[in-house]
């Protein structure tokens, strides 16, 4: 389980044709943002359950210096989605033109991110450079992954007959076979589109007004005007102050405060030599209060009642870190379940380091292809409530609650980290797993991704909200935990429930390792 290291740069992404996209771009000259984009078109071809040009992002870009620059590129709910609208419903849909009711935000996060990056460097490459592979992969169609194969075959029932997924995604009828071409010819003519026109033409050019037919043509609550009302916006991210250094990650509508809480949480622990029963427990027992804090306060940010960067204040943390029973799990209710997502991360010569996250929430999101473009449609929409009392009441030109966040560290040693994961509810029970085992407990980095994980909540298909471990943790381990009252399941030794993590390290004398996650198609691509 070694990583890999090299001298002038790094790539990682859960497919490895995303990997090698970045890679191309680094080697010539271009940016860690650059790359990224690069790899972001490719993963949206070669990934599709996964994500999309139809779905958001978020970055978390650190400069060689300086402070960190957060990047919001989520939609906000269309202007016709409102109370009224959904009131024959107790629920939001997860499927559906009805649940296709957010913009999606990640091309225009694409754009404010190839801003930030001229700023930084004074340079750029050309956009259709960066799109070559991706249209390419479209065009002339890439092999179907397992992952895409059992996604498809597992959720058939439920989406072969939604607005153009059938046509998009099934192969007479039936899902793909895993290794058969998978080829996208509307989506490659939408991303040379956007290769000509440029990335504003998704939101106020001719490309916004074929997405704004097709959405009326399906009856999508998302118009026009939403879509050239929309703009990526530049955030501050929240920062943790950790023993081992500076730790970011996304403000709201992101769960970032989770993330950061649970390193806060059990930075008060004792890690460093914990086994993996005890670093187990101790995690999920942050976890547990972590998520408190997130359905308390987490919403659209212009909705807050809290200043959120208060509450990773060291008396805050270290007052929930009491609360952490070394010797009885505390009841658990319920997460927000999972959630379909790539993690990417790059980083380049001159330091320049990016974290970056790009989702549909659940796999395929809405089922919702919208017509000739090949795009299909997120369902992030499905985290409003239609309780108009809810914190996250569903209201026109709101953002929804998200569960991205990409992560990033300046350890004390001077190493730089940038880390994620997919998964929903699993994302921060990742990054906490990977954080402590590498920077605390000194696992080295691959290894630190590849040993087994554990996932409390749900996974696709399943009610329960129990704790998961996957089926490598010793029969001791899994003992002990029920021991402390939690309600374990075991699942296969690697167990893509777990999601798809992986990180990459800048070490002071300036060489890069990266590594990533089995569990997927990945790849740690340095040159």
């Amino acid at each position: 389980m070694q990583s890999n290291v090299s001298t002038h740069g790094m790539a990682v992404a859960p497919h490895h044709l995303a990997s090698q996209s970045a890679l191309s771009v680094l080697r010539e000259g271009g940016s860690a943002i650059e790359a990224m984009v690069a790899a972001a078109a490719t993963i949206a071809v070669v990934y599709p359950h996964m994500n999309s040009l139809g779905g958001d992002g978020f970055w978390l870009i650190v400069p060689p210096e300086g402070e960190p620059i957060a990047i919001d590129a989520s939609g906000a709910a269309g202007s016709l989605a409102t109370l009224a609208a959904y009131s024959d419903l107790a629920t939001i849909p997860h499927r559906g033109p009805r649940a296709a009711l957010t913009v999606a935000g990640t091309v225009s996060g694409w754009d404010e991110a190839l801003k930030v990056s001229h700023e930084l460097t004074g340079k750029a490459l050309p956009l259709p450079r960066l799109l070559t592979d991706a249209i390419d992969y479209a065009q002339h169609g890439t092999p179907v992954t397992l992952s895409q194969a059992t996604a498809t075959a597992d959720k058939l029932a439920e989406l072969r007959d939604l607005p153009g997924f059938a046509d998009t995604y099934l192969h007479n009828g039936q899902p793909p076979k895993a290794g058969s071409r998978f080829r996208q010819p509307a989506l490659a003519a939408t991303l040379q589109r956007l290769a000509e026109e440029g990335l504003e033409s998704f939101y106020r050019g001719p490309l916004a007004e074929s997405l704004a037919r097709g959405m009326a043509q399906y009856g999508l609550p998302v118009t026009r005007e939403d879509l050239q009302q929309h703009r990526a916006r530049r955030t501050t991210p929240l920062h943790l102050q950790h023993s081992q250094g500076d730790v970011w990650n996304l403000a709201p509508p992101t769960q970032g405060l989770v993330s950061l809480a649970i390193l806060g949480i059990t930075d008060r622990l004792a890690m460093g030599n914990a086994d993996d029963a005890a670093t187990v427990h101790r995690i999920v027992e942050a976890t547990k209060l972590a998520f408190g804090l997130r359905d308390t306060h987490i919403t659209d940010p212009r909705h807050l009642k809290t200043d959120i960067q208060s509450l990773l204040a060291a008396s805050e943390l270290q007052a929930l870190a009491n609360r952490v029973d070394e010797r009885q799990a505390a009841p658990w209710g319920a997460g927000k379940g999972p959630g379909d997502t790539v993690w990417m991360g790059v980083m380049d010569n001159s330091g320049l380091a990016v974290s970056f996250i790009q989702s549909i929430y659940h796999e395929f999101g809405s089922g919702v292809v919208l017509p000739d473009t090949g795009i299909v449609w997120q369902n992030r929409g499905a985290s409003f409530s239609l309780n108009p009392d809810h914190l996250l009441a569903l209201a026109p030109g709101k953002q929804p609650f998200h569960t991205l966040n990409p992560a990033a560290a300046r350890l004390h040693d001077g190493r730089v980290m940038v880390y994620g994961s997919m998964g929903g509810d699993g994302q921060p029970q990742t990054q906490a797993a990977l954080f402590t085992r590498y920077v605390m407990q000194g696992v080295p980095l691959q290894e630190s991704i590849s040993r087994p994980r554990w996932l409390l909540g749900r996974t696709w298909g399943q009610t329960s909200d129990s704790l998961k471990l996957e089926g490598r943790f010793s029969p001791e381990t899994v003992a002990r935990l029920r021991a402390l009252g939690h309600d374990v399941d075991v699942l296969a030794d690697f167990s893509e429930a777990m999601g798809h993590a992986g990180a990459i390290v800048r070490h002071p004398d300036g060489l890069f390792e990266g590594a990533f996650d089995p569990r997927s198609n990945g790849s740690a691509a340095g040159f």
